[in-house]
């Protein structure tokens, strides 16, 4: 993770073996077959953009206890959502199986294994998860990031895929505060992952159009963030 730590930001190719180091991934054909049944974001349907997705809320404690939190809307500040900042966002449950089945667990124990060595006074994490399909039409190309370059307004940044079907492009960009381009890459197979210091850099997706336009079009991913509670745990 020496990339990570200097660059803030690292693309991971298959990472199938890594994660499984965190735990069981004994139902991923469930689990991936899950974004067959995700929500429409009606938060975008008068852009006309096709983004369905499910969402949930997690707590791990300082020893790495998981534990999912009641139902509760997605909020972002306006300085990181230009778009959609400012109002919670009420989006569809993660469905029980999905969010407590070994592969959401294995996947969220994976993500804080991965960044709780870069904040040692965390007491506690945050962990939402976000099941985002974005869909592809003809003429009508899906948009990962409609609002563009950002940050998330979170610590860390997990981006998982899933799923990827009759689609070009979805480049992963990344960039400095200055917006100097650090690197860019592509999401192509499952468990493909982007892992970005959130604090540090910017990131964007470029659209994905069909490739052909008889056939159905989208990409799944898992968008995992992390947020720190920085206060030191007491002791006893």
């Amino acid at each position: 993770m020496s990339s990570f730590a200097e660059d803030g930001f690292l693309f991971v190719r298959d990472a199938r073996a890594a994660i499984s180091r965190a735990g069981s991934l004994d139902d991923w054909r469930a689990f991936s077959d899950s974004w067959q049944d995700l929500c429409v974001d009606t938060y975008l349907a008068q852009a006309g953009r096709a983004r369905r997705r499910r969402h949930a809320v997690y707590s791990i404690s300082i020893d790495g206890v998981v534990v999912r939190e009641p139902h509760q809307p997605h909020h972002q500040d306006l300085a990181y959502n230009p778009l959609q900042g400012g109002i919670d966002r009420w989006f569809e449950p993660v469905v029980d199986a999905v969010a407590e089945g070994p592969s959401m667990r294995t996947l969220i124990a994976h993500a804080h294994a991965t960044f709780a060595p870069f904040v040692p006074g965390a007491s506690a994490w945050r962990a939402e998860v976000h099941q985002m399909r974005i869909e592809a039409q003809p003429g009508a190309p899906g948009y990962p990031t409609p609002e563009g370059v950002h940050r998330d307004g979170v610590d860390y940044v997990m981006v998982l895929l899933v799923a990827r079907h009759n689609i070009v492009s979805g480049t992963t960009t990344v960039f400095a505060a200055d917006g100097r381009l650090l690197g860019d890459f592509t999401l192509t197979s499952p468990f493909d992952v982007a892992l970005l210091d959130d604090a540090r850099v910017w990131h964007g997706v470029t659209a994905v159009e069909p490739l052909d336009p008889r056939v159905p079009a989208y990409r799944d991913v898992l968008v995992l963030t992390l947020k720190a509670r920085r206060e030191l745990a007491q002791a006893g």
